[in-house]
């Protein structure tokens, strides 16, 4: 895993396939001018700043609006996290070249799949249905139908969902614009009220009228029928946790993971994140110990995928240090 940024190393991947000026970038106003100065290639008219956090859904309907501006509204487009690890990148490319034909020949929201390695609960999943093309199954890396969408199951449900053969959803979506457009009017009651000051090109109204809700959950577990899935191998990860920097860095033989200064003793399947002063880990397992400006905070490597809440509720100051991992 590279030590830039990761949205630097996204817009790395993505440049082959689409022009800068056509990367459009959602962040926050507290993380803004990181931003700017990771992607400097990137016009500043292309960073969308949110004026308060809005989730994912709204995201998503302020940056499809944008494009049916700039470029109409039958334009692809395709939407992803910026806290993605890719080991294979022209597989990933492929992907994306194959999802765009999905998109554009039969109007079908396509969620890029990943096959699963274990009930993960942090993740969601789509189980597939009947294939697209009969003579291509998804055996064959062909696009099947979405039987349903399931974001962050509990345990059991995982386990079982893994057992379906349901795949883990990447982040990764390809579709029209007016596609995303309708189908966002139709289901997602939360961005309801905000369609009229969109159009307007009314940010700050927008942004207030919007309820927050996640793109999975607000659209995707709504209408996942009308939802394509097209497995990628790319070598995937979501490092939008902490504890996943363990799977997407190198480890030492007792299966530490690290970024930055940082030295084990006796010590064992933990990860550490350190930005300038060094850690130091002497007999303990499991932990993961994340030092950033200002803050630092410690916690087992088992409840990492549970930190949201708590970052959510700390004071502004401390939550702009404890953002997640770039």
């Amino acid at each position: 895993m590279s030590e830039r940024p990761l949205i630097a190393e996204a817009v790395a991947r993505l440049e082959p396939l689409v022009p800068r000026e056509r990367i459009l970038v959602m962040t926050s106003r507290d993380i803004a001018p990181q931003i700017r100065a990771a992607i400097p290639s990137i016009p500043e008219k292309n960073i969308l700043v949110e004026p308060k956090p809005l989730g994912t859904a709204a995201a998503v309907l302020w940056a499809a609006g944008e494009i049916r501006h700039r470029a109409g509204p039958d334009s692809l487009f395709c939407c992803m996290h910026a806290d993605l690890a890719v080991a294979f990148v022209d597989a990933f490319r492929h992907v994306l070249r194959e999802a765009a034909r999905v998109a554009a020949t039969g109007d079908a929201m396509v969620a890029v799949g990943v096959h699963t390695t274990r009930a993960e609960t942090a993740f969601g999943y789509l189980l597939p249905g009947l294939p697209i093309r009969g003579d291509r199954p998804l055996s064959e890396g062909g696009a099947c139908h979405v039987i349903a969408f399931e974001e962050k199951p509990a345990r059991p449900r995982a386990e079982a969902l893994v057992r379906e053969g349901a795949l883990w959803n990447s982040g990764i979506f390809v579709w029209r614009t007016r596609v995303i457009l309708e189908k966002m009017a139709q289901h997602c009651v939360e961005l309801a009220p905000s369609f009229a000051s969109l159009d307007a090109h009314d940010h700050d109204t927008f942004a207030m009228e919007v309820r927050s809700v996640s793109i999975e959950r607000g659209l995707l577990e709504r209408c996942s029928g009308g939802l394509v899935v097209l497995p990628g191998d790319f070598g995937w990860d979501d490092v939008g946790t902490w504890a996943a920097l363990r799977r997407a860095r190198e480890l030492d033989d007792e299966g530490n993971g690290a970024s930055g200064r940082s030295h084990f003793m006796d010590a064992s399947g933990n990860v550490v994140h350190a930005e300038g002063a060094s850690v130091v880990l002497y007999g303990v397992d499991g932990l993961l110990v994340v030092t950033l400006p200002g803050l630092t905070f410690v916690t087992t490597v088992d409840r990492a995928a549970d930190l949201k809440p708590l970052l959510d509720s700390l004071p502004p100051d401390l939550r702009r240090s404890g953002q997640r991992p770039e």
